[in-house]
């Protein structure tokens, strides 16, 4: 009744500021017989503002399902957690139910999304997603995994490109990221999930185009940094979307109304982790000069202008002699540098690059991060009011950390985690078995392939790929013979009687 009350004040109090009625008479007024309301058509404005909101949902409705089949999850195992301390949150709370499972024997997981860029299993992603890791597997839309070899990593970008040993795959169109425009519609497309069905698999968001050009000093530089790296080669000239973008979907396409990949998501503004509407995304421009280098050389050949910049301030415009407060200074550069060589000097302000203007730091280092050493470009200078033009032959630099895989090229072999034993007269009272016989599952490694898919401590073991077991080295045997990446299939049953068909791959 009381929200009763406080909805009857509100109309009430409504209709005495609007038009002058008491609470009473209004309230009488609803007593009487209602009269039957004929609604009217909506009027020609209306019917056009529905017309464009159900084209625009449609759009959605088909990038989606577009490009929804070239988006992969990516799962990355990393080596233990030193102690228990420096684990991740998700990690201590985790129930093993095992106190024979030390912490340092335990892996640590982490995944993201990737976006299929080539029908014969090129994945574009995160750096961040991968580096580092000791295997990393692909789940595919339709459901199928595959082990991942992780081609390259740059850590001057946060990209890198894997690889699955398949093909015919799905795979996404890249667009032109210079034309973006502030305000364009666009989706943010992830997969975060781990395959079990709850954990948000193939997330769509839109949004629109907030900013371009963001600096937010996400990639570590010099003693900061992850990789030993030069300092000054980071590249961090973002799109910004309000499309919610979460932990996980990290590697993930940023989608505009033509299907286009016009960016991949990197990282989010946020006080709490989860999206608070500053969501950035890496060019697609730049993601595709990257990820051709790395699937040709394995690493990244960065164009060198040679020089050291800065943005320009209100100050540096008046005493250069710009005509609007942009472009970028040129504070130092070697003797020999490209720059140099061709004539540029100290106190300089690179206005212009070929054809396009050049307005910020960041927007200078993507413009020459997507050529190739030995290009020709056309630099637009301002030398105290004077206009200058230089043609610089860019050279290559050396970025010590930027070539090769993170990771092994080929992940390590593994068994399935499973410690099997004969199921003799003290097995079978300590499990619970009626009778002794065959092969029972002793233990299992916490977070290995057998324990990932439910397999229990304690199971009896019966087939392996239908093959009945007797004896503990029977069945090791035959899970030792199956080729790496094939699926084998273990039919187990618990004392109560209960079956369970398990399917793992063989990593």
């Amino acid at each position: 009744m009381k929200g009763r009350r406080l909805t009857l004040m509100g109309l009430a109090t409504v209709v005495v500021a609007g038009g002058g009625f008491a609470a009473g008479t209004f309230l009488q007024q609803r007593t009487e017989t209602p009269q039957t309301v004929v609604a009217a058509p909506p009027s020609a404005q209306v019917r056009s503002g529905l017309r464009q909101a159900e084209e625009l949902s449609s759009a959605f409705i088909s990038i989606a399902q577009a490009v929804t089949p070239a988006v992969v999850r990516i799962e990355a195992e990393w080596s233990a957690p030193p102690d228990e301390a420096h684990a991740p949150l998700w990690l201590r709370d985790y129930e093993l139910g095992r106190d024979s499972v030390p912490w340092d024997e335990l892996p640590e997981l982490g995944g993201g999304t990737g976006i299929v860029i080539s029908t014969d299993g090129f994945i574009l992603t995160n750096g961040h997603v991968v580096a580092g890791a000791s295997r990393v597997t692909v789940a595919l839309s339709d459901n199928r995994t595959y082990e991942a070899r992780v081609v390259g990593i740059d850590p001057t970008t946060d990209l890198a490109v894997i690889r699955i040993p398949t093909s015919g795959l799905p795979a996404a169109q890249l667009g032109d990221s210079d034309s973006a425009r502030v305000g364009e519609w666009v989706l943010a497309i992830g997969n975060p999930g781990f395959g079990d069905g709850e954990t948000l698999d193939f997330t769509v968001t839109s949004g629109i185009i907030s900013a371009k050009g963001r600096p937010i000093e996400l990639i570590p530089q010099g003693d900061d940094a992850r990789d030993d790296f030069s300092t000054g080669y980071t590249i961090e000239d973002f799109i910004q979307t309000d499309a919610a973008i979460n932990p996980g979907n990290s590697g993930g396409p940023l989608v505009n109304l033509a299907g286009q990949v016009i960016g991949v998501n990197t990282a989010i503004a946020s006080s709490t982790g989860f999206n608070q509407g500053y969501g950035f995304a890496i060019p697609s421009n730049l993601a595709y000069r990257v990820a051709t280098d790395i699937i040709q050389f394995g690493k990244v050949r960065r164009p060198l202008l040679g020089v050291a910049i800065a943005n320009v301030s209100a100050e540096d415009a008046e005493v250069y002699g710009l005509t609007s407060i942009s472009g970028v200074l040129v504070e130092d550069l070697p003797e020999d540098s490209p720059a140099a060589l061709a004539g540029l000097r100290e106190h300089d302000v690179i206005v212009r690059l070929d054809s396009q203007r050049v307005d910020r730091v960041g927007q200078l280092q993507r413009l020459i991060a997507q050529r190739v050493p030995g290009d020709v470009v056309r630099l637009g200078v301002v030398r105290f009011g004077d206009s200058l033009d230089f043609r610089v032959r860019l050279s290559e630099a050396v970025i010590d950390g930027s070539a090769g895989p993170a990771a092994a090229d080929s992940p390590p072999v593994a068994d399935l985690g499973l410690v099997l034993a004969d199921l003799d007269r003290q097995a079978a009272r300590e499990y619970g078995y009626a009778a002794p016989g065959g092969v029972v599952v002793s233990d299992i490694a916490a977070f290995s392939p057998a324990d990932r898919k439910g397999v229990r401590h304690g199971q009896r073991l019966v087939t392996v790929d239908r093959v009945p077991v007797t004896s503990a080295e029977q069945a090791r045997a035959l899970i030792r013979a199956v080729p790496r990446g094939r699926v084998v299939s273990l039919l187990l049953t618990d004392p109560d009687g209960r079956t369970d068909i398990v399917n793992v791959r063989v990593p």
